[in-house]
């Protein structure tokens, strides 16, 4: 039985998964062939959501919801920018298995669906998420989860490749460096505007930890752990995966804002946790430095200390190795 069927009357962070993974989109006839505007809507939500932009359960047929729409159109869309694009999907998207999208239509609302935002106006007041839904984009770590939810689900055609995943993040570093280019008074607004620069996004993030974990084979660049459970997909072709190993930042995006793959080691939860915070790094070799005043006791696993000197398990093309300026800044870490 279904997870949507078996939780519909106790709403949860997997309900809302299998929700987002099982949307039912329309075949177009791009090179994936499917039209991919009810994920980047839910994206754009939950990312004005994360910036304050979005307060509410309650969804407005906004100027800022709009602008982030066509932002990600431009990088995960197909074809050029048309207000149907937007419009249909805020429409569609309550007609979805996984019931999270309710619509309150307008007193002068007389059937059909709109294909433009001034007769979406029209026809609708606003859209409402589940107060659960809401509760959880609010939430940090089910935030993050609901996101590769969606990137798993409908961003890559084919899990065992990785040129799709690459070409969107390389798209993403295209339209930050677009957005940068801005006079002075310009980016004095950039913190205060939902039109910012894409360089920060969350959405963007998930696509880094995608890319990354994809290029090390799912596995743990420091112990070689490899655990990976494949979900098949009623709609999308194959199945998304789920995996045991982050797609980490060497230098923190916190402070660099640096999605670019150099800056990426897959890790294991444990040897991530360890690298953030300098229990150990790698030199120009890739060889693994560990703290010597670490204290340990590992019964059942290898300890972390008989790791030092070992090399890092590194992905199979030399271009996506850790970036030396990036290892070289977590080095100075460490050694401080």
């Amino acid at each position: 039985m279904s997870q949507l069927r078996k939780t519909e009357n106790h709403k949860n962070i997997t309900y809302y998964r299998e929700a987002f993974s099982d949307i039912k989109v329309y075949i177009n006839n791009n090179k994936s062939g499917k039209a991919l505007n009810q994920p980047i809507l839910i994206l754009s939500v939950i990312d004005l959501i994360t910036q304050g932009f979005i307060n509410d359960k309650y969804i407005l047929i906004s100027d800022e919801l709009i602008d982030r729409f066509k932002k990600y159109w431009e990088v995960l869309g197909s074809g050029s920018y048309q207000g149907s694009d937007f419009a249909l999907p805020f429409f569609h998207l309550k007609n979805q298995k996984g019931k999270f999208w309710h619509l309150k239509f307008s007193s002068e609302y007389d059937g059909g669906r709109p294909q433009s935002i001034p007769k979406l106006k029209h026809d609708i007041d606003y859209a409402v998420l589940d107060d659960e839904l809401f509760s959880l984009i609010q939430e940090q770590n089910s935030r993050k989860d609901l996101i590769d939810a969606l990137v798993s689900a409908w961003f890559s055609s084919d899990e065992k490749k990785i040129e799709d995943v690459i070409d969107i993040n390389l798209k993403f570093e295209d339209a930050s460096l677009k957005t940068e280019n801005t006079t002075e008074s310009e980016k004095e607004n950039i913190q205060s505007s939902p039109k910012w620069s894409l360089r920060k996004s969350l959405i963007r993030e998930a696509f880094f930890r995608k890319e990354v974990v994809h290029i090390y084979d799912y596995r743990c660049a420091f112990c070689g752990l490899k655990v990976k459970k494949s979900i098949n997909q009623t709609i999308v072709d194959g199945a998304h995966i789920k995996t045991i190993v982050d797609g980490a930042h060497i230098k923190p995006f916190s402070e660099f804002y640096d999605n670019r793959i150099n800056n990426g080691i897959s890790f294991c939860k444990n040897h991530h946790w360890a690298f953030d915070r300098s229990w150990f790094t790698v030199d120009k070799q890739y060889r693994i430095i560990v703290s010597e005043d670490l204290e340990e006791e590992s019964p059942h696993a290898k300890p972390m200390k008989d790791f030092h000197g070992e090399k890092l398990i590194l992905p199979k093309s030399e271009e996506h190795f850790p970036e030396q300026e990036a290892l070289e800044w977590h080095r100075q870490k460490f050694e401080g």
